[in-house]
Parts: C-alpha cells; sequence; structure tokens
C-alpha cells in the first residue's frame, strides 16, 4: 500500500461526481406509487462520500454542480454543515438539482427513480476548474457516472490531468447505474447490472488513470466485460496497475495489488459484518468513506478495509444514505463491539452517539436567551390590564424584534429565544431560518404532573417543526416526589425523549423543584442521576440558580453520564434584575452552563404598559432590548473574569 500520509496539504480528499438530493420513503414496505410522504436528505454518490469522508474526520471537498435554486441551496449548506469544502461546487444558472425518489419495498427491492435528465451535475463545466484547486487535495475520486456523457468526461479528464500534475492519489469507484448510461427505461433505476460492450469500452479508456479502483463484483463486471468476476478482473488488470477492491456484500471485500489471483479470495480478503438490512442503498458510498478514511490516515489495507465494512454495515441498518453514515466516535464504537450489535439500528448507545456526534452546529459556546414562551401568565396579564388577549401574538412578534435588538447592541451574533406556538406561532416563524437558538415548549402551563400541551401524539405534532426548533419541556420535579407522582412524570420525560430522537430533534429539559418541598445542595444533581439512570439524556438542561457546591455537583453529574451534552442554561423565574446578576456568579464559573435564558426579569414590566396601552411598539422593543443587552453583557463580563482567573 503506498502512503499517502505524509502529504500535509490543505485538503485531503476531492469528489468529482453526482451530488443531488434524495427524497426518501417515510413509509416502509411499499411500492413507490404507494408512498405518502418522502424524507429529503442529501444524496447522489459523489456527495455522499465527500459527505462521509467529513463526518470521518477528512478535509473533504464537493467538486460538481448544483441549479440556483433551493435544492442547489439545500445541498450546499448540508454539504457544508458537515464541513465539506464547497469551494469548487459550481452553480448552474438554468438547470435544476438533481433529484431521486426512492422506496424501500423489503430488504431486496428498493424502487427507484431518478430526476435527472439534463441536471445541474451532468453539465459541470470543465473550463470552471482549476488545475491548482485539485493540486490542493492528496487525492481525487471520481465516480462512473461522471464517465458517461462527453460534457462529464471532459470535467473528469481536466481534473485527472491536474492530479497528473500535481502528484494527487487518483479513485475510481465504478458506481455503476445502468439508467444513468440509458440502458434502462427511467423508472428503473433500481436494476445494478446489465451487460454492455460499449460501456466497457467506455470505462476501460479510463481504467489506466488511476491508482485505486472500487466496485461490486457487478461493476467489475462491466468494467472487464465478463461476468465471470476473476476474468473480470484480470481484464481490469491489462489495462491498469491500480490496486483493486472488490466489494462481496456481507462478505467483505477482497484487496488485490499487483497479478489477479486464480481465486480472487487469495487476495487480502477482509470479512464484512452481519446485520440484518434495512436498506442497501448508500452502502457503498459508506464503504468508499471507510476505506479513504484508513487509506488517506495512512493505514493497512486490511484496517481501511474493516473501516469500509463496518461503515456499510452501519448505513445498511438505517434510514437514508448521508445522513446515516457514521462519525469517527461512532465508527470507533462499533468496531469495539460490532461482534455483539447485530442490530446497530436498535443500539441505544450507538444510536447516541450517531445523534449526538452529527447535530449541527457542533457546538454552541454561548447561549444568551430571551425566554418569552409564557402562555398561561401572559393571559393573566393581559385580564389584568384588561387587554384583549388577541394581541398577544404581535407581543410575541415585537419580543422577537427586541431579542435581535439586543443581541445587536451587546454584540451577540446570534440570539436565543424560548417561544411557544399558542401565541407565538408568527413569532416563531418569523424567527426560524436565521440561525438562531429556538426553544419551543411542550409541557401543559403549570401541570404536575406534566402533562403536554397538544396531548400525547407527540410524533404527530413534531413531524411539522422545523429541525433547528429545540423541544422545551419544564417539569416540577423532585427525586424524593411520591412513587406514584415520579413514576409518572419520568414515563412522560421517556416519551418525550423517544418523540425527540424520532424526529431529530434536540430536547431541552428545565427542572424545577417544587416550590412546597425542601430543597438543597443535593437536589437537583439527583434529579439529574435519576433521570439519567432511566435513558433520559437530554441535549439541554435549564435549571434554576444554584451554590457553587450545588453546581460542581450537577457539572460531575453531566461529565460522567453524557459527555456530549450540549450544557446548561439558566432559568430566571421572575427574578428581579440585580437578583438575577447576582445568581449569575455561580453559574459562570462552571464551564457546563453555557448561559441563560431568562424571561419576565427582561419583558414583564414593558409587556404589561404596552398591554396597557401606555406605551408604543418601538419602546417596548427598545426597553426590552436594552434590559436583555444589560443581562448579556453582565454575563459576558462575569465568564471573563471567571477565564482570566482561571488563566492566572
Amino acid at each position: 500500500m503506498q502512503d499517502v500520509n505524509t502529504d500535509s496539504r490543505p485538503l485531503d480528499l476531492i469528489c468529482l461526481g453526482r451530488v443531488a438530493v434524495d427524497l426518501y420513503a417515510e413509509q416502509i414496505g411499499c411500492r413507490l406509487e404507494d408512498v405518502s410522504s418522502f424524507a429529503k436528505y442529501l444524496g447522489g454518490s459523489s456527495g455522499n462520500m465527500a459527505y462521509g469522508t467529513a463526518r470521518l474526520g477528512l478535509r473533504s471537498a464537493m467538486l460538481s454542480r448544483v441549479g440556483n435554486e433551493q435544492m442547489g441551496s439545500f445541498v450546499r449548506e448540508e454539504l457544508e454543515r458537515a464541513g465539506v469544502d464547497t469551494s469548487g461546487l459550481q452553480t448552474d444558472p438554468e438547470r435544476h438539482t438533481g433529484l431521486v425518489l426512492l422506496a424501500l419495498k423489503d430488504r431486496d427491492t428498493f424502487p427507484l427513480l431518478f430526476y435527472r435528465r439534463d441536471c445541474a451535475d451532468m453539465a459541470i463545466d470543465a473550463d470552471a476548474i482549476d488545475p491548482a484547486f485539485i493540486g490542493r487535495a492528496r487525492a481525487l475520486a471520481i465516480t462512473g457516472t461522471h464517465l458517461s456523457t462527453e460534457t462529464t468526461r471532459r470535467a473528469c479528464r481536466k481534473a485527472l490531468d491536474a492530479a497528473v500534475e500535481h502528484g494527487v492519489k487518483r479513485v475510481l469507484d465504478i458506481d455503476y447505474r445502468p439508467v444513468l448510461w440509458g440502458l434502462t427505461p427511467p423508472g428503473d433505476g433500481e436494476t445494478r447490472f446489465i451487460a454492455d460492450s460499449k460501456v466497457t469500452e467506455d470505462l476501460q479508456q479510463w481504467l489506466g488513470d488511476f491508482d485505486l479502483i472500487v466496485g461490486t463484483e457487478e461493476e467489475f463486471h462491466i468494467a472487464g466485460g465478463s461476468t465471470d468476476t476473476g476474468e473480470a478482473l484480470r481484464a481490469v488488470r491489462r489495462t491498469s496497475d491500480a490496486t483493486l477492491v472488490c466489494k462481496l456484500g456481507p462478505l467483505g471485500c477482497v484487496v488485490i495489488e499487483g497479478e489477479i489471483p486464480e481465486r480472487i479470495e487469495d487476495g487480502i480478503l477482509v470479512k464484512g459484518v452481519r446485520v440484518e438490512v434495512l436498506n442497501v442503498l448508500g452502502a457503498g458510498d459508506a464503504f468508499m468513506s471507510g476505506l479513504l478514511r484508513g487509506w488517506l490516515r495512512g493505514e493497512d489495507w486490511a484496517t481501511s478495509a474493516t473501516y469500509a465494512n463496518a461503515c456499510g454495515a452501519l448505513v445498511v441498518s438505517r434510514h437514508g444514505c448521508a445522513p446515516a453514515m457514521p462519525t469517527e466516535e461512532e465508527l470507533f464504537d462499533y468496531l469495539a463491539r460490532r461482534d455483539g450489535v447485530p442490530r446497530p439500528d436498535k443500539d441505544g448507545r450507538l444510536n447516541h452517539l450517531h445523534r449526538v456526534t452529527t447535530r449541527t452546529p457542533a457546538e454552541w459556546p454561548e447561549v444568551c436567551g430571551l425566554a418569552f414562551d409564557h402562555r398561561r401568565q401572559l393571559t393573566d396579564m393581559a385580564r389584568d390590564e384588561q387587554a384583549d388577549p388577541e394581541r398577544l401574538p404581535t407581543l410575541k412578534r415585537l419580543l422577537v424584534h427586541a431579542a435581535e435588538a439586543g443581541a445587536n447592541r451587546a454584540g451577540l451574533d446570534k440570539p436565543a429565544i424560548l417561544v411557544d406556538d399558542v401565541f407565538g406561532q408568527e413569532a416563531l416563524n418569523e424567527a426560524s431560518g436565521r440561525g438562531w437558538w429556538i426553544g419551543r415548549p411542550v409541557e401543559l402551563p403549570g401541570s404536575r404532573p406534566l402533562r403536554f400541551q397538544h396531548g400525547d401524539d407527540l410524533g404527530s405534532c413534531m413531524r411539522h417543526w422545523p429541525r433547528e426548533h429545540i423541544i422545551k419541556c419544564l417539569v416540577f420535579y423532585h427525586p424524593d416526589d411520591p412513587v406514584a407522582l415520579r413514576l409518572d412524570q419520568e414515563a412522560r420525560l421517556r416519551q418525550l425523549g423517544q418523540a425527540a430522537c424520532a424526529n431529530g430533534l434536540e430536547l431541552l429539559v428545565e427542572v424545577i423543584p417544587p416550590a412546597a418541598m425542601p430543597v438543597d445542595d443535593t437536589t437537583l444533581p439527583r434529579s439529574l442521576q435519576r433521570l439519567y439512570n432511566l435513558g433520559i439524556r437530554p441535549d439541554w438542561w435549564k435549571l434554576p440558580a444554584m451554590s457553587d457546591t450545588a453546581w460542581r455537583a450537577v457539572g460531575r453529574v453531566i461529565d460522567e453520564q453524557d459527555p456530549h451534552c450540549r450544557g446548561v442554561v439558566l432559568l430566571g423565574l421572575d427574578a428581579p434584575m440585580d437578583e438575577m446578576k447576582n445568581g449569575f456568579g455561580p453559574a459562570a464559573r462552571q464551564m457546563r452552563c453555557k448561559g441563560f435564558t431568562v424571561g419576565r426579569t427582561l419583558f414583564a414590566e414593558a409587556s404589561r404598559e404596552w398591554l396597557a396601552g401606555r406605551i408604543d411598539d418601538a419602546i417596548l422593543v427598545s426597553r426590552v432590548a436594552d434590559n436583555y443587552a444589560e443581562l448579556i453583557r453582565e454575563w459576558r463580563r462575569l465568564r471573563r473574569t471567571m477565564l482570566q482567573v482561571e488563566e492566572a
């Protein structure tokens, strides 16, 4: 194996080829004709490969083309979220981004319909490819579909010539799809092999350009022009000195350097991992991602192929291609336990790791939030001021403006807000899509035992939420609650956690000890420990002010139980501003606390006067923004002081 790990270029890998949008059937077991809803994912073999290798820690780039429309923006943004360099991703002013519709009929049947006629990635502009960009990478990976037309061949030729000039390793994933070579009707995207001498002839003209060629047995059949795998590999060898990696499905793969042995199993045979298959689509792209992760990190072929087989096994057990790709941490956890995990999709630890290591953004270093998710309190306020409650949605929209203004005044890039969908749906709509931290409550206000605002069918409610919204649930909880009450509330929180995972949403659990029960420095740490013991692992906690002792204990519980927890935000409970600031001191000394989400302390007085008609919209916004900015500045001052003390 040739070591490419000593090359210190800024990119590990450039992927040239298909990048599109996959629309995956959400109903499993039915024909494509009978599907009623789809999930939207990044797709296309090269797009999946760029995405998968980035998740595994490689510095990957995408070289392709998308449309100048919403789906093209989605593709670009999804790649960037995973850390993929998109500077080489062209935008086509006329053509649309390719689409693929897929159904999961059974483990052997995957109806697949390509909408790729004259699509953007097949119109990649060779003249727009900068040879210097190719030279920034250690490897260039091309997929076979882009050897099927004159336009894409020109782009591949230019990229490959630049790779030779700059000493870049060249990789081919044969990726044979007969429909994309015009050999099947448009509705038959599922067929993986049709022998065709013209395709074989076209492919063989390119095989000598590559250092590494990867394919299934059927893909080597088309490349070698024979349905006998050994003979096909020997035909490929006659035109190419590349290392050949032949995928054998659940049996694993074989790596062949040099002469093709009589029995292909006499190559470097790396056994696969047996798992229960949900969806084979995307398994090859996951395999390539794992293989390239090892190869480009200087691992030997047996290790690289082990990564490849494991990545493929994880993806075939999940829904979707790109979103199913494992992260590096997840991959190594699975490899350490693979013999005991026949169903990765059912393994709680793997599912949690997949969830928390693929979140976007990866970090929220600071959350300074304006909370106005109040429902009952604002209804009471409107009643007290004899104001029409129909004005409350307008109030919530004005508070969005106040959050933006206050953040600007304090120099905060991204405001954080908590807002409900009872009076605040328009406010939610206005704030969404801007990169803000947005929490959205689900609890029935004041309920103990915990009940949900819109009933128990959480899945039906949350499937309509934007993925950026964070589920917020307040529970009045004490570890010494009566057993029946405690079990009831814990069952609700488990139900909520399952709904969050199923819908791909983050979860914030706000824990407030009931006012009538005794509270000491152990109360909240014991509460969190109990919930963790039950498998409840929220992305965020929202907690009241505590002593230094209690904060340290809370931090230890989180560190031990879920090191990937995003952190804690401090709540306000309508405390006066000076009291709120005093409570910041112990919290700011704990790195697990990322900030605050404070509500009535900041908006109650001004909102009351606005409801009563004593101030106008502009004054309301200005006063709340001033309060919010003041609290942001105080939090940041205390945090800076704490960091300076630590550095000293």
